[in-house]
C-alpha cells in the first residue's frame, strides 16, 4: 500500500524585514530583562515561524547579522568599513543572542553572512593572507563563543563562493550555503563539504559532480515532487533533506516547505 513519507526539513536562515515602531515596542515590552533590541527582534522573527511550522532543523539569523558582527569587531574605523588596527572581537552581544535563541530551541543553528560580504577594506594587514587569517580567526572566535552559549552550529551565507574562506572555516558545525550557486560554486562547496544544498534547477549538475565528489547528504532547496523523485533516483531517502531560506512571507513559506517535503513509498 502506498504511503506518504516526510523528508527531514532544514533551514538556512531568513531575512525578516524591519518592523514598524509599534510592533518593535510591543516585542521589547514582552522581553524586559533581556537584551531586547532590533537585532534580537529580527533573530526572533527569523526563528519563530520555523518552529511554529515544524522545521526539523531550524536556523535563526541571516545576512542581517552583518551589523551585529561588525559591532563585535575592534580595529575598524568609525564607519566600520575598513580595518585600521589589529582585528579583535568582543562576543558579548552575540553571546546574549545565542542564549536567547538556545532558550527557544536547543542546539538551534544561526546563519551569518560570509566574511567577504561584510564590505571591510584591509588598510592594516600586510597582505591578503594575513587579512584572511585575521577575519576568519575573528569569525571562529565569535562562532565558538556562540556555540559555548548553546548554539548548535553556523550557516555561512555567501553571494560568491570564496575557496579561502571555505578551506579555513568549513567543518562539522560550520556549513557554507550559496543561495544561487553555479557549477563552479558547487564544485568548490563539494570539495570541502560532504553535504550540498541546491535547487531544482541544479539537480543534474549536482549529480554530475557526484561522480567526482562524495555526497553524504543532498539538501534540496524548495523541493517539488519531480525534484524529490529525481534526487531519490540517485540517493537513499535518508540522504535527502528539504531545505529552505526565506526572504519574504516567512509565516507561509516554512509551512509550504514542510508540506512539500514528502514522497510516496
Amino acid at each position: 500500500m502506498t504511503k506518504i513519507v516526510p523528508l527531514p526539513t532544514r533551514a538556512f536562515g531568513a531575512e525578516p524585514g524591519t518592523p514598524d515602531v509599534a510592533a518593535l515596542a510591543g516585542w521589547v515590552a514582552e522581553h524586559r530583562g533581556t537584551a531586547a533590541d532590533l537585532h534580537a527582534f529580527r533573530l526572533d522573527a527569523s526563528l519563530a515561524p520555523q518552529i511554529g511550522s515544524g522545521i526539523m532543523f531550524p536556523c535563526a539569523g541571516g545576512l542581517f547579522c552583518r551589523d551585529r558582527i561588525l559591532e563585535s569587531f575592534a580595529g575598524l574605523n568609525d564607519e566600520r568599513n575598513s580595518v585600521i588596527g589589529e582585528l579583535d572581537v568582543d562576543p558579548g552581544a552575540l553571546i546574549e543572542d545565542a542564549l536567547m535563541l538556545a532558550a527557544q530551541k536547543k542546539d538551534v543553528w544561526c546563519a551569518f553572512p560570509a566574511p567577504h560580504t561584510l564590505g571591510i577594506t584591509n588598510r592594516y594587514y600586510g597582505d591578503d593572507d594575513e587579512w584572511n587569517d585575521a577575519i576568519t580567526g575573528a569569525y571562529r572566535t565569535l562562532m565558538r563563543a556562540m556555540r559555548d552559549a548553546g548554539i548548535g552550529g553556523h550557516v555561512i551565507i555567501c553571494d560568491r563562493v570564496e575557496e579561502t574562506e571555505i578551506s579555513i572555516l568549513a567543518g562539522k558545525k560550520i556549513f557554507f550555503f550559496s543561495p544561487a550557486p553555479d557549477q563552479e560554486d558547487l564544485a568548490t562547496l563539494m570539495e570541502y563539504q560532504q553535504q550540498v544544498a541546491a535547487g531544482n534547477n541544479m539537480l543534474e549538475t549536482v549529480f554530475d559532480l557526484a561522480n567526482e565528489y562524495d555526497i553524504h547528504r543532498f539538501i534540496m532547496m524548495d523541493p517539488d515532487e519531480t525534484g524529490i523523485r529525481f534526487a531519490l533516483s540517485h540517493l537513499d531517502p535518508d540522504q535527502v533533506t528539504a531545505g529552505g531560506y526565506c526572504t519574504d512571507a516567512c509565516d507561509t513559506y516554512w509551512k509550504k516547505l514542510v508540506e512539500s517535503a514528502v514522497y510516496m513509498k
